[in-house]
């Protein structure tokens, strides 16, 4: 696993820990997509008879607002499962810009990083 220079090399408890961490995530997620997904089902069944403009407007705004969380715990979860698919392949902690290490302590903090600080400040500029 690749390090920065001065950092300690990955120890396999380190790593295990990482993994574990996003394991629960993914379980956590998985459960969250499928109640919002069960959630929006039952949205689906009132057909609005009888409702008026603001209450047809608010049930869209609200329906809208459910389903915009469930496509970004989507998008999460495939970060996520992104992360563990790179740990399998030995490629975890190798950015993806500049093919140099991300650095442990960037992705102690935040494990599912594919950048290096450098090439995702250049990303955040465009």
């Amino acid at each position: 696993m690749p390090v920065r220079e001065g950092e300690h090399r990955w120890t396999p408890a380190e790593l295990a820990e990482v993994r574990a961490g996003l394991q629960e995530q993914i379980e956590g997620l998985r459960a969250e997509i499928a109640a919002s997904a069960s959630q929006i089902a039952e949205g689906d069944g009132s057909d609005g008879a009888g409702d008026d403009q603001a209450d047809a407007g608010a049930k869209t705004y609200e329906r809208e607002h459910e389903l915009a969380l469930a496509y970004n715990s989507q998008d999460l979860l495939a970060q996520i499962e992104r992360a563990v698919q790179r740990m399998d392949a030995g490629t975890y902690g190798t950015c993806e810009s500049c093919a140099k290490p991300i650095g442990k302590a960037r992705l102690q903090v935040f494990p599912r990083a594919t950048l290096c600080v450098t090439c995702k400040q250049r990303e955040e500029r465009r």
